[in-house]
């Protein structure tokens, strides 16, 4: 890896403050996102697992599911232990290396996942509005290529910030006030402007378009569902769909905030505030996702209950030495 002459030291490392004005409740900080971290992961790999097991949830809606819940665990992971460690410990040291790769992978997995919510909301267009076209559009091979796309797409936008992030010479301070390496607490430190510029233009660019897309195919959808002549056709549709829409907001509203109070609220939003709106819009999607989907989808929800019935069973046979049946 390529780094400016000022990283060459000795002390190659930064110092992450965990969330700055707050120092005297990390304990008590550590519990809850502890708590959400263990949800977000089990959650997450049930949904994983279920979806990959039984080939009747083989189908387009649920791949996307599929590589959301992938795409939840990486970034959840890629922040969660090391804010643990933080605010269990105090252990607050990262190297160069390790806070490079974790913006990286942090960066890229938002893309992805935002990538990820139009796919879903393309998938409900053609489901509701074009119910009889959807196997031929939707096949095996359109759906590889819209995933490729949407990873394609996050690469090409993330490398280039992450090149010019590595090449920053950071010679005054190495003291990060965020609990992970927030990209543009990071940039400050070396007084890269240009860099935060490309990061607010490009993920507006990258937002905007995914949300007016997503706007577009539920206004579509809504129009659809509400000329169809069965109320109980419609409630299904919308059920369908709100579980999905949940989702969105639950991912866009709390990073918008956090994206625009770090660029535009400095001054008037403090700066513990900015870090917890940081630090909650990367643990509480992953957290809820899982829950959204395990409620509100029925098919879902019966497979996780029978694999959680299944181990239960087992381990009730283990201590009781009784046969019992799968759920």
């Amino acid at each position: 890896m390529l780094a400016s002459p000022c990283n060459q030291t000795s002390d190659n490392s930064f110092i992450l403050l965990g969330i700055p004005g707050l120092e005297g409740v990390h304990l008590w900080l550590a519990a809850p996102l502890s708590l959400l971290y263990a949800v977000a992961f089990v959650g997450n790999t049930l949904i994983l697992t279920v979806i990959c097991i039984d080939p009747t949830l083989h189908e387009p809606m649920y791949y996307f599911l599929c590589i959301l819940a992938a795409v939840d665990i990486i970034m959840a992971t890629s922040v969660a232990p090391k804010m643990l460690s933080i605010f269990w410990s105090g252990d607050n040291a990262i190297t160069f290396t390790a806070c490079f790769a974790q913006m990286y992978v942090v960066h890229v997995a938002t893309s992805v996942e935002t990538g990820l919510l139009l796919g879903m909301a393309f998938d409900r267009y053609v489901a509701i509005c074009k119910p009889l076209h959807y196997q031929t559009i939707l096949t095996p091979k359109m759906m590889l290529g819209i995933n490729l796309a949407i990873i394609v797409r996050a690469i090409l936008f993330i490398t280039p910030l992450s090149w010019m992030m590595i090449q920053l010479p950071f010679c005054d301070s190495h003291m990060v006030p965020h609990s992970y390496c927030e990209h543009m607490a990071v940039a400050k430190l070396a007084y890269a402007d240009y860099l935060l510029y490309y990061s607010l233009i490009g993920s507006s660019i990258i937002v905007g378009f995914d949300v007016s897309f997503i706007a577009t195919s539920y206004s579509l959808i809504l129009q659809a569902v509400f000329r169809l002549s069965s109320r109980d056709a419609r409630l299904k549709a919308l059920s369908t769909c709100g579980s999905h829409v949940g989702v969105m907001v639950l991912y866009y509203f709390p990073g918008l905030i956090s994206h625009y109070v770090e660029w535009f609220g400095q001054d008037v939003v403090p700066l513990h505030t900015q870090v917890l709106l940081a630090d909650f819009c990367l643990v509480i999607p992953p957290t809820l996702n899982p829950l959204i989907y395990g409620l509100r989808t029925k098919q879902i929800l019966e497979r996780v209950l029978g694999v959680l019935g299944f181990c239960w069973c087992n381990v009730s046979r283990l201590k009781l030495e009784k046969p019992c049946m799968r759920a």
